[in-house]
């Protein structure tokens, strides 16, 4: 038994080596044929790509040579040189024509025009803006109807500009008694009162054109905002407080955009309408403080000549009370953390208006009015991010 084991053993074995010793070569002489193969490959795929190349660089070499010729032909083609002459001639033309218009007089007259409502000035127009924007998104408690917006934004350039006309009038006889609005228009005798009542009476009238889209309840409101931007002007001859009117005047585009959007009227309308009155009751006392000494003078009446030694100390105070207003209406209105983001820093910056007024110096306590564009830009970003990101946070 054991020798039939060996002797099958053997002959697998033998086998087994039978068909190494067959196949080996075959493997050898498979792996020569395919390192020919691949050899001959590589050398015909490097030819053709040398070719393709060299074909490639004569082709290109000669689209060159034609767009070099045809480039070089176009630009020296008397057609350019015509072209040239028309666009230089045209130029000049339009240069002449500018220049000419610069000395007509309607040009002029826009430019006066331009100065008497303040467009060079804008910070009136965003102090106006910022409450109406707030109201606005906060009566829609988010993105207002798109038509209310457009009104309500050109209405506050509209009637900031209309108020800075009647304001030139009312004051055309004190204008020319301080140093600061000597030159303006009006005062300086470069456009007449008819004019001014003209363009303030044009702008008031375009306004109320544009309310005319909104609801009834804003119709009627309107009304109450031209009485207070006619009467303001005219303010400081009678009482001590026309930065209080002013704020008024300033704050009724509040409620108007608030109705506007809501079609009623809310707690969170007056609140916005107050907040509106101090903040302007405030900033309008640093510009005040600007005039002061021009202002008792002439005899004007203002709250900063009212407030006398007391007047950083008040303003402090108006300012606290519009914080908590401020505070007040985010709790009405369910406003969260972007939203006293905003109210603190509207703090910092009223903390830092203190700062710049503390010494009555005209320079700095302008620079403190103009600071306000800063207060109200960062109370509406609060607002804005606050509705935006309401169902995130």
């Amino acid at each position: 038994m054991t020798n039939q084991v060996k002797s099958r053993a053997m002959s697998i074995a033998s086998n087994f080596s039978n068909i190494i010793s067959t196949a080996l070569p075959k493997i050898k002489d498979f792996w020569q044929q395919t390192k020919i193969l691949l050899n001959k490959t590589s050398k015909t795929i490097t030819s053709q790509a040398k070719i393709a190349f060299e074909t490639s660089q004569i082709i290109i070499g000669f689209l060159l040579k034609k767009a070099d010729g045809s480039i070089d032909y176009l630009a020296h083609h008397p057609a350019l040189d015509k072209i040239e002459s028309f666009n230089r001639n045209v130029n000049i033309r339009i240069r002449q024509l500018f220049a000419t218009l610069q000395k007509t007089s309607f040009y002029k007259k826009i430019g006066l025009y331009a100065q008497l409502i303040r467009l060079d000035k804008p910070i009136g127009i965003l102090l106006l803006l910022w409450p109406t924007l707030i109201a606005l998104w906060i009566a829609a408690e988010g993105w207002p109807d798109p038509l209310v917006l457009f009104v309500f934004v050109t209405g506050v350039i509209l009637m900031r500009s209309a108020g800075c006309a009647i304001n030139d009038y009312a004051d055309r006889h004190i204008d020319s008694k301080v140093a600061r609005t000597s030159q303006r228009p009006l005062t300086s005798g470069k456009i007449t009162e008819k004019e001014t009542l003209l363009v303030f009476a044009s702008l008031s009238l375009t306004a109320f054109i544009l309310v005319l889209f909104m609801n009834e309840l804003t119709i009627w409101m309107s009304l109450g905002g031209i009485i207070l931007a006619v009467s303001y002007p005219f303010m400081k001859r009678y009482h001590y407080l026309p930065q209080v009117h002013l704020g008024a005047a300033f704050g009724w585009s509040a409620p108007m955009a608030y109705t506007a959007q809501a079609n009623e009227v809310t707690a969170i309308t007056w609140l916005i309408f107050l907040a509106t009155i101090l903040w302007a009751t405030a900033y309008d006392t640093m510009y005040a403080m600007v005039d002061y000494d021009d202002d008792i003078k002439i005899g004007v009446k203002s709250t900063a000549i009212l407030f006398g030694n007391q007047d950083k100390l008040i303003i402090g105070a108006i300012q606290i009370l519009l914080i908590l207003n401020l505070l007040l209406i985010g709790h009405r209105a369910d406003l969260s953390g972007f939203y006293y983001l905003g109210v603190t820093a509207a703090s910092v910056f009223a903390v830092y208006q203190q700062y710049l007024i503390k010494d009555r110096k005209r320079e700095l306590c302008f620079q403190a009015f103009l600071n306000n564009n800063y207060f109200g830009l960062v109370l509406f970003i609060g607002v804005f991010l606050d509705y935006q990101f309401a169902d995130i946070v």
